[in-house]
């Protein structure tokens, strides 16, 4: 019965090395893998009595027979308030929310805003995010400090600021009359906490330089997971182009740091928390560019998922006894309380921008400004700290936007093509 504890520990172990912050759990009980379960179990907690809820209401045709004053609620919970925009037995989704006289400039000034909101808020998250993770509070010349290890305390700070800002933008605007089940936004909610549950933690296993580069090569997870979540179909030069972005970022991420060091020792643990990153995330985005086909606004889906959110999150921590323990730790350290108000803002800064491109561009696109982003963070230390550029990173900056430039001529094209089709003829659904 030693043995699982035994082998838990053992997996984390970091090597020694200059400048490393020691990743070593007190117990095994810190280990990364016992608090996933232990996470897991108190998200279950909820999902599984709601679940059952939601199937016992279904088979009572409540919507049929239901009466009192819990009905609208259970409604608009269980069935919602409207069918959605297409048909269910179509696995396409409509239109993006885009007039269809809107002009080329108009897009692309609509991709530019896009692209710059989402790089001014996950770039300075991203740096947030590391001092958080990586680096002591506290520290002083006779104390060494001490490190916040709750990860999940950063979720819920997170999205329970992103609730409050949706909340509040939703009930000062006028929005479009909201038809999803509540309930489904869960699925996106609890895939989107356990992806920036593993990001955090994967930061005390691996390099940071390692974290960017699994982060480069997403996009054809998120294209893989459309075709499974929402069926979608892809063109051959969709594939070639994924493959060239994740190729060329690669290759400038790799070159344009010849004199790095490693901070920790890649380890197995590390690994596994990047693959559950890259798939959770790849869920998320594609079950919110489904959930779309509802005609919801970004805002209307930002209150959706951060509702469930904030509730899976906090019903963890009250369960584990953590959250006090946090709000201990905030109050020892105001540096940390400042950091972690600045993270949140970003955060929801962050999601508006990713609702928002995912609703008019898809998450393809989405997830293409976001692999750029690793790169415009290296160029920035570059041109700050007086990095050279080599010439395999310069050939790999070359690829990526020579793959851009592709795919915005090859659905140009596309575009072209469809407008000729007969109107019997669908053209082929895209991201």
């Amino acid at each position: 019965r030693f043995c699982l504890p035994l082998v838990l520990a053992s997996l984390p172990t970091m090597a020694a090395g200059e400048e490393i912050v020691p990743a070593l759990q007190d117990s095994w009980g810190d280990f990364w893998l016992f608090r996933f379960f232990v996470n897991a179990a108190g998200y279950a907690s909820i999902v599984v009595p709601g679940f059952l809820l939601i199937q016992y209401f279904k088979r009572r045709n409540y919507l049929e027979t239901g009466r009192g004053i819990c009905f609208p609620v259970i409604k608009s919970c269980v069935f919602g308030s409207e069918v959605k925009s297409v048909h269910q037995e179509d696995g396409s989704l409509p239109p993006r929310a885009e007039p269809p006289e809107s002009s080329t400039a108009r897009q692309v000034f609509k991709l530019l805003f896009c692209a710059a909101g989402l790089q001014a808020s996950y770039l300075t998250w991203g740096v947030l995010q590391e001092r958080v993770m990586t680096r002591t509070y506290g520290a002083t010349e006779t104390e060494p400090g001490e490190k916040f290890k709750d990860s999940q305390f950063l979720v819920f700070m997170n999205r329970i600021l992103a609730f409050t800002v949706a909340g509040l933008y939703c009930a000062l605007t006028k929005q479009p009359r909201h038809g999803a089940p509540m309930y489904k936004y869960s699925f996106a909610s609890l895939s989107n906490i356990l992806s920036s549950w593993c990001q955090y933690e994967a930061l005390k296993y691996i390099s940071f330089p390692t974290q960017v580069l699994a982060k480069a090569s997403k996009v054809i997870p998120v294209m893989m997971m459309g075709k499974l979540v929402s069926r979608k179909s892809y063109e051959y030069w969709e594939y070639l182009t994924a493959a060239l972005i994740s190729v060329g970022v690669s290759m400038f991420l790799l070159s344009s740091a010849p004199n790095r060091h490693m901070s920790t020792v890649t380890t197995f643990s590390g690994i596994i928390l990047l693959a559950g990153y890259i798939i959770f995330d790849s869920f998320t985005s594609n079950w919110q560019d489904a959930l779309f086909a509802y005609k919801m606004s970004p805002v209307q889906m930002m209150f959706g998922v951060n509702v469930f959110s904030c509730l899976f999150t906090v019903g963890s921590l009250l369960e584990q006894g953590a959250l006090l323990e946090s709000v201990r730790f905030m109050s020892r350290h105001s540096e940390f309380m400042a950091h972690a108000v600045l993270l949140s803002v970003c955060s929801a800064c962050g999601q508006l921008f990713i609702f928002y491109t995912i609703n008019q561009f898809g998450a393809a696109v989405f997830t293409i400004i976001m692999t750029l982003r690793q790169a415009f963070a290296i160029l920035l230390s570059c041109l700050i700290y007086g990095h050279t550029v080599t010439v395999v990173g310069g050939l790999g900056v070359a690829v990526v936007f020579m793959a851009l430039f592709l795919r915005v001529y090859a659905r140009s094209r596309m575009k072209k093509r469809s407008k000729k089709l007969p109107p019997s003829e669908t053209p082929v659904q895209k991201v």
